[in-house]
C-alpha cells in the first residue's frame, strides 16, 4: 500500500475534504505512525470554518489534526530510541532544539515551531510522519481514546498546575474540553471549591459529573455577585479562563479576588477592553498566557496524573469513523458533545 486517506483541507474556503495522498516517507530524524486514535480540537474547527484566523496561519493544501496517538512502523536512520511497534503520543509543537527559548527551557514558545496539522501535515490521516523528539511513548494500560487526549489534556495540566490550587477557589470559564480537563485536575489536585461556568446545559452537566463543585450559566443569574457569594464575598483565588469570550474575560477579571490568579488559554477572536486599574492593578491580580504544553515537563506531570487515577472517560462522548467528521464538526459547533475521537483505521478492538 502506498497510499493513505487524510482528511484535508484542499482550498481556501470552508469544509474539509476526505483525499488520498502518498504515505509519508519519514526523514532520518522521524517516525512513522500508524494513527490509532486522533481527536478533534478547538483549532481544528478554526480552520473547518475557515474563519479569519485560519485565514491568516493556515496554507492549503494540509492534512488537518495534531492530537493523536498509534504505533511506529517504520523510523529513519537518526532515530535513536523508538523501534517499530512502540505505542505513542505526540507533542505538536515541533520545536527546533537550538533558538534561545529553545536552550533556556522554553521549548514550547519556540521561536522556529512548526505545529502539527496547522503548519505540517498532521493526523487526520492514516499514517503520520514527524520527528522523534516530539513523541512521547506511552503504556499500553491507556487506551487509544485516552492517549490521544495527553496533548490536549497538556495544557489544561499547564494552565491549572502553572502554580498551587490546592486549597484555592477556582473558577473555570468555559467547559469545553480544555475547561473540563482543568475542572478535574483542580479537583484532583486538592482546590477548595471548583465553579464551572458555561452557557450550555450539556456542559455543565458534563461538569458536574467530573466533580465541579458548582456549574453556573451565566445567563441565568448574576454572575460576579453569584461567585462573590460562593467563595465568602472574597471572590476567585484563580480564575482559568477557556474560552475566549469577551464577557467571560471580563465577568472572570471582575470576579477575581484581590492577590487572584488569573490565567488566559481560551483566544478572543478579536481584540478586548477591560478595565486595568480596578481588576488588576489595584487587585494586584497576577496574569498569565497559556500556550501549549511544556516540553516536557507538562507531560510529565499528565502522566502523572492519569496513574493517579484523573477520569477522563465521561469527557469522551462521542468515538466515531474517519468518514464521519461533518457530524462531528457539527456536534462541536453546537456544543452538544464532549471530545469526539475519531479513528482513522477503525476503532481498535
Amino acid at each position: 500500500m502506498t497510499v493513505m486517506r487524510t482528511l484535508s483541507k484542499t482550498g481556501r474556503e470552508p469544509g474539509l475534504q476526505l483525499v488520498e495522498k502518498p504515505i509519508p516517507t519519514p526523514r532520518a530524524d522521524e517516525v512513522l505512525v500508524r494513527v490509532l486514535a486522533t481527536s478533534i480540537c478547538g483549532t481544528d474547527l478554526h480552520i473547518y470554518n475557515w474563519d479569519a484566523w485560519a485565514e491568516a496561519n493556515v496554507r492549503a493544501p494540509l492534512t488537518v489534526g495534531h492530537e493523536f496517538c498509534g504505533e511506529v512502523v517504520a523510523v529513519g536512520e537518526d532515530v535513536i530510541e523508538l523501534v517499530p511497534g512502540d505505542y505513542v503520543a505526540a507533542e505538536s509543537h515541533v520545536f527546533c532544539g537550538t533558538c534561545y527559548q529553545c536552550r533556556i527551557g522554553h521549548r514550547h514558545i519556540c521561536e522556529n515551531e512548526e505545529i502539527i496539522g496547522i503548519h505540517r501535515d498532521g493526523a487526520f490521516a492514516e499514517y503520520i510522519a514527524f520527528p522523534e523528539r516530539c513523541a512521547w511513548k506511552t503504556d499500553r494500560s491507556v487506551p487509544p481514546h485516552i492517549a490521544t487526549l495527553q496533548e490536549p489534556l497538556g495544557n489544561s495540566v499547564h494552565a491549572t498546575m502553572l502554580n498551587d490550587v490546592s486549597r484555592k477557589q477556582v473558577v473555570v470559564f468555559g467547559c469545553g474540553p480544555t475547561g473540563l480537563f482543568s475542572v478535574a485536575i483542580a479537583k484532583i489536585c486538592g482546590a477548595a471549591q471548583v465553579i464551572a461556568v458555561d452557557v450550555r446545559d450539556f456542559r455543565l452537566d458534563l461538569a458536574r459529573r467530573i466533580g465541579a463543585d458548582q456549574a453556573i450559566d451565566p445567563s441565568q443569574v448574576d454572575l460576579v455577585a453569584r461567585i462573590r457569594e460562593l467563595t465568602g464575598g472574597h471572590g476567585a483565588d484563580v480564575v482559568l479562563e477557556m474560552s475566549g469570550n469577551a464577557r467571560a474575560v471580563e465577568d472572570g477579571l471582575r470576579a477575581l479576588g484581590r492577590g487572584g490568579d488569573f490565567r488566559f488559554f481560551g483566544v478572543p477572536s478579536d481584540r478586548l477592553s477591560i478595565d486595568v486599574a480596578r481588576d488588576i492593578i489595584f487587585k494586584g491580580a497576577r496574569i498569565s498566557g497559556i500556550i501549549g504544553r511544556r516540553i516536557y515537563e507538562t507531560w510529565f506531570d499528565s502522566s502523572g496524573l492519569l496513574q493517579a487515577g484523573l477520569d477522563l472517560e465521561p469527557i469522551v462522548t462521542h468515538r466515531m469513523p474517519l468518514e464521519e467528521y461533518a457530524s462531528a464538526f457539527e456536534m462541536i459547533r453546537d456544543g452538544n458533545c464532549g471530545k469526539i475521537i475519531l479513528y482513522p483505521n477503525g476503532e481498535p478492538g
